[in-house]
C-alpha cells in the first residue's frame, strides 16, 4: 500500500538547498525524483504509469522542454532558479500527493496540449486516444469505420466536457463540426473557456452550462461523445491521495459508478441525427449495461490502453428512432 506523506518523505528548506546545491543536471534531477518518488510510495495514474515517467514529465514540463524528448538535456547544467524550482516542485509532488499535472498546470492527450488546475479531474480519456490517436483512422475516415465521411460530420455534442479536451479534439479531427460542450461544473467550464481559447477554437465549440442534454433540448447531433463520471462510491471514497485530490463530482457515479451513463443512453436517441453514433466511456462495467439493456447492441472498443471500455451505438430510422 502507498506510504502516506510524513516526516519521512518531506523536504525541509535545508533538504531543498542541498538538492538545488548538489544536483547539477537533469540526469541528477531525474534519478532523484524517482528515488523519491519510489520511497515516498506515490500513486501515478494520470497520464503516466510510474514514477520515472512522472519524474520525467515533472522535469520536462518544469523547464518547458519536449516531454517526450528527455534523452538530448539529461547532461545539460541547470542553472540555480531551475534547480530551486525543480527540487520545490519534487517535494510538493510528495507531501502533497497532488498529480503532476496540476503542479505543472498542463496535461497532454496524444501530444495535444491542456490546461489543467484542481478545477478539473486531469484529462485522460480513452477517446481522446481514439480521436487523436495513431489507431484513429481506423475508427473515423476509413472503410466500415464508425464514421467514415469525416468532413460529413457537422455537429457534435461533447458531454461532461470538464477541461474541454475531447470537444477540441473532436474539432480536429472533424474539420466542418461546429461542437457543443456541456458542462455541470461552472469552475471546470471556466477551464474549458481558456483551453478553447489557447486552441483558437472559439468560433466552432460553444460551451454550455447544464446537466447532460438539458441545455441542448431539441438539438440533434451527427455524434455524442461523452466521458461521464462513471466510479463506484465505494471505489471513491477508499482514493488514494493523487485521485482524491481531483473534483470528487468528476468521478463519481454512483453507487456502481453508472448512473450517468444510464441517463446519456436514455436521452441520446432524441438528440441524433439520422446515420448519427453515440461514444461513451465507462470503465470496467460493460457486464451490467449488457445485462440491462439486451435489446442494444453496443459495440464495445478497444484502444492500446483499454480494452472494452468505450461502446459505441448506433442510432436509426430518423429523428427520435430508438438506439440499435
Amino acid at each position: 500500500m502507498p506510504q502516506k506523506p510524513g516526516k519521512a518523505f518531506a523536504m525541509s528548506a535545508a533538504d531543498l538547498r542541498d538538492a538545488a546545491e548538489e544536483l547539477i543536471t537533469v540526469r541528477d534531477f531525474l534519478r532523484f525524483a524517482v528515488s523519491r518518488f519510489t520511497a515516498a510510495g506515490l500513486i501515478h495514474g494520470h497520464g503516466v504509469t510510474n514514477a520515472l515517467d512522472d519524474a520525467a514529465f515533472l522535469i520536462l514540463e518544469s523547464l518547458h522542454l519536449p516531454i517526450d524528448q528527455l534523452e538530448p538535456w539529461l547532461d545539460a547544467r541547470l542553472l540555480t532558479g531551475e534547480r530551486m524550482l525543480l527540487a520545490g516542485r519534487i517535494a510538493e509532488r510528495i507531501v502533497t500527493r497532488k498529480p503532476t499535472a496540476y503542479l505543472v498546470q498542463k496535461a497532454y492527450i496524444q501530444g495535444v496540449p491542456f490546461f489543467v488546475d484542481e478545477r478539473v479531474i486531469v484529462p485522460r480519456s480513452y477517446i481522446g486516444e481514439m480521436l487523436a490517436g495513431p489507431a484513429s483512422a481506423d475508427l473515423f475516415g476509413a472503410d466500415g469505420s464508425l464514421i467514415q465521411d469525416l468532413e460529413g460530420v457537422y455537429r457534435v455534442l461533447d458531454l461532461c466536457t470538464g477541461s474541454g479536451c475531447l470537444a477540441i479534439l473532436a474539432a480536429m479531427r472533424f474539420p466542418n463540426a461546429a461542437i457543443d460542450a456541456v458542462e455541470l461544473s461552472a469552475d471546470a467550464l471556466a477551464v474549458a473557456m481558456r483551453n478553447v481559447a489557447d486552441h483558437g477554437l472559439e468560433d466552432r465549440i460553444r460551451l454550455l452550462k447544464g446537466d447532460l442534454f438539458t441545455p441542448v433540448a431539441g438539438e440533434r447531433y451527427d455524434l455524442i461523445i461523452a466521458n461521464p463520471p462513471y466510479v463506484a462510491r465505494e471505489m471513491v471514497e477508499a482514493f488514494p491521495p493523487e485521485y482524491a485530490a481531483e473534483p470528487r463530482k468528476a468521478h463519481l457515479g454512483g453507487e456502481d459508478g453508472l448512473d450517468l451513463a444510464r441517463r446519456i443512453i436514455d436521452g441520446a436517441a432524441a438528440h441524433l441525427a439520422p446515420g448519427g453514433g453515440l461514444l461513451c466511456e465507462i470503465g470496467e462495467d460493460r457486464a451490467i449495461l449488457d445485462e440491462e439493456y439486451p435489446a442494444l447492441a453496443f459495440l464495445w472498443l478497444d484502444s492500446a490502453e483499454s480494452e472494452g471500455e468505450v461502446f459505441w451505438l448506433a442510432g436509426s430510422g430518423e429523428g427520435g428512432a430508438p438506439l440499435v
